[in-house]
């Protein structure tokens, strides 16, 4: 059931009094400390898979194929590490593009539960058999097969 206008005036009313009051909870609820270490692990990350790579090709190099395993292992890891904060990152409470411009800096109210959900449009009442019967046919009529 959405909102009602007078209830989303509200929200977003508490929304610009909790900026106000408290930025710090503010600025962790939107999740920018929470961006900023995920790039922070993405960085180390990336440094890690460059060392990765320098102790792979030592270990080839002086043809120690322990030494190179545990590059391959630390390249691994790292990217693993990496991706894992990468993807964390876009999928974070900010990463919506509406919340930039927002008055309050990233806090954004569920346009009171009208936001489409990523629901497929409902089917007709035709069942599956009934469909495939009807492609069936006008293949046939086509002259398809």
């Amino acid at each position: 059931m959405p909102l009602s206008e007078e209830e989303l005036r509200l929200l977003e009313q508490m929304e610009r009094a909790l900026v106000e009051e408290d930025p710090k909870l503010a600025s962790t609820l939107r999740g920018t400390s929470l961006r900023r270490s995920a790039r922070r692990r993405a960085v180390v990350a990336g440094v890690c898979f460059a060392a990765g790579i320098a102790v792979l090709m030592t270990g080839a190099i002086t043809e120690l194929w322990v030494v190179g395993i545990l590059g391959f292992v630390i390249m691994l890891a790292s990217a693993t590490i990496a991706v894992t904060a990468l993807r964390g990152q876009q999928s974070g409470p900010a990463a919506d593009p509406r919340a930039a411009g927002h008055p309050a800096h990233g806090f954004t109210v569920i346009d009171g539960g009208r936001r489409d959900r990523g629901r497929r449009p409902r089917r007709s009442s035709v069942s599956f058999m009934e469909r495939m019967e009807d492609r069936w046919r006008r293949r046939r009529d086509e002259g398809g097969f």
